[in-house]
């Protein structure tokens, strides 16, 4: 049995789905249909990726980059999360 990884949820969760939302000055707004787009954890990925990548690894191979975005992404999800 593999272990569960905590991806975090949604990285950009929105409201209710299916409902349309009627502003005072007669604006409507629609929202889109459910869509889980990116975990929050590629979320931290992809930023620690850039700081990562703004660094000096020349010579290193990109799946070393990759492999390295995603540890800091999961220390960042332990974190948040009170250390658990």
């Amino acid at each position: 049995m593999s272990e569960q990884i905590n991806d975090g949820g949604p990285a950009f969760p929105h409201g209710p789905l299916g409902d349309s939302i009627t502003f005072d000055d007669g604006r409507t707004s629609h929202q889109w249909p459910a869509c889980a787009g990116m975990s929050l954890r590629d979320w931290f990925a992809g930023q620690a990726l850039q700081g990562i990548l703004a660094g000096t690894l020349n010579g290193d191979k990109p799946e070393n980059w990759a492999k390295a975005a995603y540890q800091v992404a999961d220390a960042m999800l332990k974190a948040r999360g009170g250390g658990k």
